[in-house]
C-alpha cells in the first residue's frame, strides 16, 4: 500500500493525490504538516531532512519532493498515456512542470500569502502589487500556450503536467484579486473540472 505524507490543504499533497486518482492507485494518507503532526519530528526528518510535505513511501520506497513523486508515480503505474517514454513528448511535458514549479509559483508566492493566508509578514502594497502584476504576466504565457496546445497544456490531450499546473490555475481563480481576462485559461480550468480527480483535489474549495 502506498502511504503518503502530509494535510490534504497542501497545494504540493494535492498534486499526489490527485496524480492517485488518474492512476487509480490505492493509498493512505497521513497528516503532517501545519495543524498536525510536525515535520520537525526525527521519524519525519528521516525520511525528508527538508521537514516538508509531502513524502511517500511505496513499499519501501520513500521519495520526496512532490514532482519527483508525479514522475515516479506516473512511471511506475501508469501505461505512458500521462507521461509517454518518447524523449520529445516527454520533454514537453517536464518543460511544463518545471515552469510551474520555478516561475509560475514563485510569481504567486507573495500574492497568496497576503491575500488567502492574510500574512502579517505579507502586508508590504508594492510587493504585493509587484507579485499580481508577475503572476498575471505568466497567466498570459499559459492562456496564449493553451489558444494553440489544442486543450491541455501539453498538447491536445491531458497529460501529468496539467496536475501541476492545473492546481495552480485553481489557486488563481480562488485568491480574491482582479483579474485579467483569459478565456483560454477559464475554458481549460472547466475542462479539468470534468476529471474526478480535479475535482475532489483541486476544485474543491481550497485555494
Amino acid at each position: 500500500m502506498l502511504t503518503i505524507y502530509g494535510r490534504d490543504n497542501s497545494i504540493n499533497v494535492r498534486k499526489v493525490l490527485w496524480a492517485c486518482s488518474e492512476l487509480d492507485i490505492a493509498f493512505e494518507r497521513q497528516d503532517w504538516g501545519i495543524g498536525f503532526k510536525s515535520t520537525s519530528e526525527p521519524s519525519f526528518v528521516a525520511m525528508n531532512p527538508n521537514a516538508m510535505v509531502p513524502v511517500i513511501d511505496d513499499d519501501g520506497f520513500v521519495l520526496w519532493e512532490s514532482n519527483s513523486i508525479l514522475r515516479y508515480l506516473a512511471g511506475q503505474y501508469g501505461d505512458g498515456a500521462l507521461y509517454p517514454q518518447a524523449p520529445r513528448l516527454r520533454a514537453r511535458i517536464d518543460q511544463w512542470i518545471d515552469w510551474q514549479a520555478s516561475d509560475l509559483n514563485r510569481s504567486w508566492s507573495y500574492a497568496f500569502m497576503a491575500l488567502v493566508r492574510k500574512s502579517a509578514e505579507h502586508g508590504d502594497a508594492q510587493q504585493l502589487a509587484a507579485s499580481i502584476a508577475g503572476w498575471t504576466r505568466f497567466m498570459q504565457v499559459l492562456e496564449q500556450r493553451l489558444q494553440h496546445s489544442g486543450g491541455f497544456v501539453a498538447g491536445p490531450a491531458f497529460t501529468l503536467a496539467d496536475i501541476p499546473v492545473g492546481l495552480s490555475v485553481n489557486r488563481w481563480f480562488g485568491t480574491p484579486l482582479e483579474h485579467a481576462p483569459l478565456p483560454a485559461v477559464a475554458a481549460y480550468y472547466e475542462r479539468l473540472s470534468e476529471r474526478p480527480g480535479f475535482r475532489a483535489y483541486g476544485r474543491n474549495g481550497m485555494a
